[in-house]
């Protein structure tokens, strides 16, 4: 393991660059160590090491933010325990290590939902943020999950809402505008829960409302949003080998 670590810290190093680091820094990407990779090269180096979850694990004890978020991307879902999501969303410094985890991983995790609820209400604000992410990637990826589950987050972003921390707000502001665009009956329910949010005193809750309502409002993204989908009434089985006979009306009138 020791030598697979070495190795790839040498192939992060060497894509290094001094210059994007201030660069990034203007867009809050911070972190003690930051190397300066573009996304595209840290996807690229992912990519050839493949699954890894002890190697993660490692990248992510490193503490070097593009080696985290390598970590995220060669992380196996299946592997990650509710400890270990506990020890990284508590590790996060910045808000691009936050919302890449949260989508290369956590939103792959059994768990998802169940950190969702118990992040929502965090203290620390890159762990309340990632709450927040996390809804917004699951509007994307989990094709599984049901209304009810979105009709939850919807609650959760409106107890949220006055916070005014900067990378808490636009989080939530994300997973409003995320949950609206999933479906046609949530973006209705998006819409009451932003126009709600708009009468609030809070000038964080009013400014996550009017943004989310103008995206969901222009009609170019109202026209991509699909249909809810449809519940199939539910059919009893008939017994093998039955045959219902046909009433007495019914076979005196076919010829």
């Amino acid at each position: 393991m020791t030598s697979k670590l070495d190795t790839l810290l040498t192939l992060l190093k060497n894509h290094a660059n001094p210059r994007n680091v201030e660069g990034m820094a203007r867009f809050g990407i911070v972190g003690e160590g930051r190397l300066g990779i573009s996304m595209p090269v840290l996807r690229t180096i992912a990519r050839e090491t493949g699954k890894d979850h002890p190697l993660a694990l490692a990248l992510w004890n490193t503490r070097i933010p593009e080696a985290m978020i390598v970590a995220s991307m060669v992380a196996d879902p299946a592997a990650m325990s509710e400890e270990e999501m506990e020890a990284w969303a508590s590790a996060f410094n910045s808000w691009d290590v936050c919302d890449q985890t949260c989508l290369n991983l956590f939103v792959r995790s059994p768990s998802a939902w169940k950190m969702v609820r118990r992040w929502s209400g965090r203290k620390e604000e890159f762990v309340r943020r990632a709450a927040f992410a996390l809804i917004a990637c699951l509007a994307v990826h989990d094709t599984a999950a049901d209304d009810k589950r979105f009709a939850g987050a919807l609650r959760l972003i409106v107890k949220a809402a006055d916070d005014e921390r900067n990378f808490v707000r636009k989080a939530v502001n994300w997973a409003l505008r995320g949950t609206g665009k999933r479906n046609l009956a949530l973006h209705a329910a998006a819409l009451t829960t932003a126009r709600s949010l708009l009468k609030r005193t809070s000038r964080t809750a009013r400014w996550i409302a009017a943004d989310a309502i103008k995206e969901l409002e222009n009609p170019s993204i109202r026209l991509r949003i699909k249909p809810s989908k449809a519940v199939k009434p539910h059919t009893p089985r008939k017994p093998a080998g039955s045959s219902p006979k046909k009433p007495r009306s019914a076979r005196t009138r076919t010829r």
